[in-house]
């Protein structure tokens, strides 16, 4: 069955630290997700869209503003997650990109891409936790039920164009 990945993209001027972190999300996530990368947060901001699931970025880029960046995916698509991942640590920048719409703020370090990673698999099974959380749903029924209407949906699509 082809399912529709999910697409994170990843914006940051430092190019082997991109490459790193995308190769890490690859071998975690290649099934979930489709990675595209942006050395320029203008570049990022021109391909931003409805289906942009997850966005990780600097908030010190020298194109743009980070929070600037920030508002701007937020006003193209309120959905997306954006998570900041940046060298600075000031508290006031850190406040204000929560304040801006960021699911987290990740300092960069050695251990960085494993929290990035964790907040991508959060974003991945959120639909499962709500049913787990909210409709107190067993783990298992979850996924079944979750498995079952991405079917229903991909069989109607299919039987729509036919």
């Amino acid at each position: 069955m082809n399912t529709k990945k999910m697409n994170l993209f990843i914006v940051d001027e430092n190019e082997s630290l991109v490459v790193g972190l995308k190769s890490y999300l690859d071998n975690e996530y290649g099934n979930d997700i489709a990675i595209s990368t942006f050395s320029s947060g203008e570049s990022a901001l021109e391909r931003i869209d409805k289906d942009t699931g997850i966005v990780i970025m600097d908030c010190c880029m020298f194109d743009k503003n980070g929070h600037d960046l920030l508002n701007s995916i937020k006003k193209i698509n309120p959905k997306t997650e954006v998570v900041v991942h940046s060298s600075n640590e000031s508290t006031k920048v850190v406040i204000d990109s929560f304040r801006n719409g960021a699911k987290d703020y990740i300092v960069k370090g050695k251990r960085s891409s494993l929290k990035i990673g964790q907040n991508v698999y959060s974003i991945i099974t959120y639909p499962i936790r709500i049913m787990i959380d909210e409709w107190k749903f067993s783990k298992y029924f979850a996924i079944f039920i979750l498995t079952f209407s991405v079917m229903a949906i991909v069989v109607s699509i299919t039987v729509w164009f036919l």
